[in-house]
């Protein structure tokens, strides 16, 4: 293998429905379906009894309901799971700090050379699997692999609830009789077009050879050559050193009124100040997105005064932003999202004498996380925080 890293994946298993049924004892073993039932309904998260009818993530919701008429359709409760997934994440970060969610339910980790501290990486991310399982009563999988597309891949190969390990001794056999769909990025259209030039496993495309390959693919043809001899040199990135930490949700119906969108923008300010605070880092800037019912989307930028972690400051920026769009005309509103970025990490030099109420702020920060942590996202919140809606994209959570 062209890398000597040991990467792992972890992956909650149908993360969304799985919470649910863990919170409602009269859903567990039911088909459960999260998501709304309406016009525009998708389904956010199937259960794996809800899976067996064919009912799958990012599927009309109407159309999953043909398929298990008896599913119990759960609307989203997305600040939930967020929070949820923060204790997910602080229970991998006792492993290392090298943690990069990939999503809501997703995350890698690098414990390359840890093997003195924790074990073979194996034995590690069972022990991570049994502390979610015990903690938070939730199952995950878990692939263990030299590089990220590999452990992504491993983890999905027996779920739910199970490790997989992958080492450059068996790539080959668990590789090469994959299909297509299986390599990173290829989706139905792009596999649409290999199926056209003949390529059907991951065999076909190693055998294609390079130069075949990008002379019909381009620069896919590169990528999906290096994935099918397993190589993928991209490295774990933690929040502490990401370029952005964001939030952001679509509506079953476009939002029509301007503070039914400022609430829902602040209930993601909320989240995303929690991220950031986590991640150890200061926003210097914050980035409002708004998508109309056309998909035309638009961003307006927020500054800071100064880099912050506080909630209330990141609201203020962040409302500023919302506001000074929606004073020139606004438009009802299919998506809004927030992200923090520009970073500050590192020592900060402080005031002599701190601001009494910056420092007020500072304390019910620390004293809302801390309560959210323990009792979740709906435990406590600003008035006017409206609970997250329907996630976009619907996040498919295998």
């Amino acid at each position: 293998m062209a890398s000597p890293r040991t990467i792992l994946h972890v992956d909650m298993d149908a993360f969304f429905a799985s919470v649910e049924q863990r919170d409602d004892p009269a859903l567990r073993g039911q088909p459960v379906l999260v998501g709304f039932a309406g016009r525009r309904g998708v389904v956010a998260a199937a259960s794996y009894e809800a899976r067996r009818f064919g009912c799958r993530s990012a599927m009309p919701m109407s159309v999953a309901l043909r398929r298990c008429p008896r599913a119990v359709v759960v609307p989203p409760r997305h600040a939930h799971y967020a929070a949820v997934s923060d204790r997910v994440l602080e229970i991998l970060e006792t492993a290392t700090p090298l943690v990069e969610p990939l999503s809501i339910d997703e995350a890698f980790l690098d414990v390359t050379g840890t093997e003195r501290l924790h074990g073979p990486p194996a034995a590690l991310g069972e022990r991570l699997r049994a502390r979610i399982r015990d903690e938070l009563a939730l199952t995950a999988s878990v692939g263990v692999a030299p590089n990220k597309f590999l452990a992504k891949l491993a983890s999905d190969l027996r779920k739910p609830d199970a490790l997989v390990e992958v080492t450059p001794e068996t790539v080959d056999a668990i590789l090469l009789p994959l299909p297509v769909e299986r390599l990173w990025g290829v989706g139905p259209k792009t596999a649409e077009r290999m199926h056209a030039l003949g390529l059907a496993t991951v065999a076909d495309v190693r055998a294609r050879g390079l130069e075949r390959l990008t002379a019909s693919l381009g620069s896919l043809g590169e990528h999906v050559h290096a994935l099918a001899w397993g190589r993928d040199d991209r490295p774990v990135v933690p929040e502490s050193e990401a370029k952005s930490i964001g939030h952001e949700e679509t509506f079953l119906h476009d939002l029509e009124d301007p503070d039914d969108v400022r609430s829902v923008l602040l209930a993601q300010t909320e989240a995303v100040a929690r991220r950031v605070r986590r991640a150890g880092v200061l926003a210097r800037a914050v980035s409002v997105k708004i998508r109309f019912g056309d998909f035309e989307t638009v961003t307006r930028a927020g500054p800071l005064a100064a880099p912050t972690d506080a909630t209330d400051e990141l609201w203020h920026a962040a409302r500023g932003a919302f506001d000074r769009w929606a004073d020139t005309g606004f438009r009802p509103v299919r998506l809004v999202g927030l992200s923090a970025t520009r970073f500050l990490s590192g020592p900060v030099q402080l005031e002599l004498f701190e601001d009494p109420d910056h420092a007020r702020r500072r304390r019910l920060d620390a004293a809302v996380d801390a309560l959210q942590r323990r009792f979740g996202s709906d435990a406590i919140r600003r008035r006017g925080a409206a609970a997250a809606r329907e996630p976009h994209p619907p996040v498919p959570d295998a």
